[in-house]
């Protein structure tokens, strides 16, 4: 047990049993209990108590390191050569119409570790997320209630990572309160486990927490969980060494705030690539199965692993006992022959999908994506689940691999009935040949099915998604077209790419809503709140500030460049469109020319900013169309922090600073005035930070000249450096190429 400023005060109240492991040699169930939970004051509380723990600048941390080794995959076993997947084509020519626009979109951390592990739920009035090592909580408009949190707010003494958030919709918090209960969760190694946190009550800000801190033991360490609501339990699943890999809590007691049992369970006849990622079903609402039914766990399993002779998913099921623990059992598998899939990327490495620049990143192979949700209909019972999927490659050996979604709605008709396929559908991106993976998935009460993923190419920086299918479409097909939640302006430096997406059901109006990674100079989570429904005749909308981006050395004369998106049915011409710094007046512009529906156009403002004076900048852009049918997505935002006017830096030599000289057909005259003697390195570099032109140059005496020609290079923003390599001192500006 953890002794802390929480938990002395707990112990004069509670007496706290030892924790005590039996198990069931005629099932392998292990069992115990953990007597009474920490009580962790409200973050309103905290903050105003000055006991509030910030989220730690983690940038350049590195996550746990999940999956690393690499994945147990027989050389030609499984799917012959020349495969193309069998579902694909359905998927591909397929009538699709255009999906309404994200009705809002915000980020929730800025400043994440390698990779992020994004994860968010929404709730009645709120929406947690969670990311690496910390936590935050945002209204329903995006607005932040909280500073980010570090884990250790709620866990006194742990924040080792990899947080899931949940949101238990069926508790009742008595009259006039809205239903459900928010749940934190992270996993430990002191010892291996996990910790659990459940709201006392539906505010997330202003109610305290039931804290289980010491941890439900795993044996060995519980890598990659994922939790889910079942029934009178929570279930866990984790990548983990232990014959063990089911855990179940008890979840009314822990929503009490009790003593809470826990059951552990195996999964027998499983086969893996040596990677376990099963995926126990969530329910989604607050229509729970009733007590005592089994908890479906379920898994894919590739006939290139070895044991397994055919593709095909298993469906287990956990009957937790809570009465008598040591009755708990976990049945053998269902099995359900699927159409054949691979889901095996370059022979079981990690190093996947490439991008413009950069190392190929990671797809998440053989892994059954957070979280398979769960739905209770008069007549059946769902459950949808996806998978990320190779649908060209010779057996996941060759180089021309491609990404996509093999997804499934499973269906039973009544408790305790087999699951059969009801849908089963591969989905590629449909355009620019891009990889789609990394995805999650929810159905709303209509029948609804939300899908968010993410996409990236070798030309095109990684991208969050979404596209959908409405109850009364065709079978087996995602028939809202793709839809863009953020584009990218930098690539992962990394091959590590966010170990979780979350997609959640809003329970007061049906919409989806999906967390995960992109990159920004930098890793940055976005949520994006989205419909499955046709689009507005006229709707347009800002979905990116293109510059600046982030920090840099800005002047008095920065240009404001913004991608500007036409989701609506209806070209649009000439639109408004604006910018405001800070507080600062409106700059307001037309965009000239014609946005045809489903494109999107660059626009830099003629009116450039003045940002030299350092510090902090909120740029607030939108457009202005009369009659938009979704202004929700007009108006994007970014923060940047400035480090003053060009020629603070200074060398190690007297100068008066860069000039600049624009010339026709993008040819620029670069001149440093100098006493300096010696080389003088010029560097372009685009905003992604790759270098598209470098010269070094020597002279004697005064004055440096360069001309720089840039008609060969993409249109958009570029970033100039010039000065002295040796001392690493230089002096920056920017030019942009139209």
């Amino acid at each position: 047990m953890k002794i802390t400023k929480y938990s002395i005060l707990m112990m004069l109240l509670v007496s706290f049993g030892a924790f005590a492991q039996q198990s069931n040699p005629d099932s392998q169930v292990e069992f115990g209990v953990i007597e009474g939970p920490i009580f962790v004051p409200s973050i309103a509380d905290q903050i105003r108590n000055n006991t509030f723990i910030p989220a730690d600048d983690d940038r350049d941390k590195k996550g746990h390191p999940k999956r690393k080794n690499r994945n147990n995959v027989i050389p030609g076993k499984g799917t012959s050569s020349s495969y193309v997947d069998p579902k694909m084509a359905l998927q591909e020519n397929a009538e699709t119409f255009l999906n309404r626009a994200p009705l809002q979109t915000f980020d929730t951390t800025t400043n994440t570790a390698t990779p992020s592990d994004p994860t968010g739920t929404v709730g009645p009035n709120h929406y947690l997320a969670a990311w690496n090592v910390a936590f935050r909580i945002f209204d329903k408009s995006g607005n932040a209630l909280t500073p980010a949190a570090n884990l250790s707010t709620i866990f006194p003494g742990n924040n080792l990572g990899d947080p899931i958030v949940f949101f238990d919709a069926d508790v009742d918090n008595g009259p006039g309160e809205p239903k459900g209960r928010f749940v934190i969760t992270e996993f430990d190694q002191s010892p291996n486990g996990f910790n659990v946190a459940v709201c006392q009550g539906p505010d997330p800000v202003n109610d305290g927490w039931h804290v289980y801190t010491t941890g439900f033991e795993t044996g060995s360490f519980p890598d990659y969980t994922k939790f889910a609501v079942w029934a009178d339990s929570y279930i866990v699943t984790a990548n983990i060494s232990n014959s063990n890999r089911v855990f179940a809590v008890e979840r009314k007691e822990m929503i009490e705030g009790n003593a809470a049992q826990f059951v552990a369970l195996p999964l027998p006849n499983l086969s893996t690539s040596g990677f376990y990622s099963p995926s126990a079903f969530h329910t989604t609402d607050d229509e729970l199965a009733p007590d005592g039914t089994p908890a479906p766990i379920v898994y894919l399993q590739d006939d290139a692993w070895g044991g397994v002779s055919t593709d095909h998913l298993k469906v287990w099921n956990a009957t937790i006992d809570w009465s008598n623990p040591a009755n708990s059992s976990m049945s053998s598998p269902q099995i359900i022959d699927t159409t054949p899939f691979i889901s095996v990327f370059d022979g079981g490495s990690f190093s996947n999908l490439k991008q413009p620049a950069g190392p190929d990143i990671d797809a998440m192979q053989a892994t059954v994506m957070n979280q398979t949700q769960y739905r209770r209909f008069p007549d059946h019972n769902s459950a949808v689940l996806n998978f990320v999927i190779d649908v060209v490659s010779a057996n996941g050996q060759g180089e021309n691999e491609k990404a996509g979604i093999r997804w499934y709605e499973l269906r039973q008709d009544s408790d305790g009935d087999d699951w059969e396929i009801y849908q089963e559908g591969t989905y590629t991106s449909p355009t620019g040949n891009k990889h789609a993976w990394a995805g999650s998935m929810a159905m709303n009460a209509d029948g609804d099915i939300g899908l968010g993923y993410s996409t990236v190419s070798d030309t095109e920086r990684i991208a969050l998604q979404y596209t959908g299918r409405r109850a009364s479409d065709p079978l087996n097909i995602m028939t809202a077209g793709e839809n863009l939640i953020v584009q990218s302006t930098t690539n992962n430096t990394n091959s590590r790419y966010a170990d979780y997406a979350h997609l959640t059901n809003d329970l007061t109006d049906g919409s989806f809503w999906h967390v995960s990674e992109y990159f920004q100079n930098g890793r940055r989570d976005m949520v994006g709140q989205f419909v499955i429904e046709p689009a507005g005749a006229d709707d347009i909308g800002v979905i990116s500030i293109d510059s600046p981006v982030d920090a840099g050395v800005y002047t008095l004369d920065e240009p404001i460049v913004i991608s500007i998106r036409n989701f609506g049915t209806n070209d649009i011409t000439d639109p408004e469109v604006q910018y405001i710094v800070n507080e600062e007046a409106a700059v307001v512009e037309n965009y000239s020319g014609t946005i045809a529906s489903g494109t999107t156009v660059s626009y830099t403002f003629d009116q450039t900013a003045d940002l030299s004076a350092g510090g902090n900048f909120t740029i607030h852009t939108r457009t202005n169309l009369s009659g938009d049918t979704n202004p929700q997505n007009d108006p994007f935002k970014i923060s940047v922090e400035g480090d003053g006017t060009l020629g603070t830096d200074t060398l190690p030599l007297s100068q008066s600073g860069i000039t600049v000289v624009n010339l026709p057909n993008n040819q620029f005259n670069i001149e440093l005035n100098t006493a300096y003697d010696g080389i003088m390195m010029f560097e372009v570099m685009n905003m992604g930070g790759q270098i598209v032109s470098f010269n070094n140059l020597y002279k004697e005496g005064a004055g440096y000249s360069y001309s720089l020609d840039m008609s060969y290079a993409a249109t958009g923003v570029y970033l100039i450096r010039m000065g002295d390599q040796i001392s690493n001192t230089y002096q920056t500006a920017k030019i942009i190429v139209k």
